[in-house]
């Protein structure tokens, strides 16, 4: 199961002694950055943890798997995420 916001706000709370609410803040505050410096077309990093990149995809041609049928994929951007050392050796261990 996934973790929630919900479920991070109460960690966030449990761990510092801030307010719900001061939690909420603080988390949405962390996810506005990040959402703002993405689609800027920069990168976040987070030292000990990861970097997330936006990439430009270049339209393609593909196949609708139910029909066969030959189709364009449009042009896109898309978001990558790769793990600190620090993030896959714990994951790992």
């Amino acid at each position: 199961m996934a973790l929630t916001k919900n479920e991070m706000v109460q960690q966030v709370q449990d761990k510092t002694g801030l307010t719900r609410k001061e939690s909420m803040a603080g988390i949405d505050g962390l996810f506005k950055i990040i959402k703002d410096e993405l689609s800027h077309g920069k990168p976040v990093k987070i030292s000990g943890f990861g970097k997330w990149t936006v990439l430009k995809k270049k339209a393609r041609k593909g196949r609708n798997p139910q029909t066969g049928k030959e189709m364009t994929i449009s042009a896109r951007k898309v978001v990558t995420f790769k793990p600190s050392n620090v993030l896959r050796n714990a994951v790992n261990d």
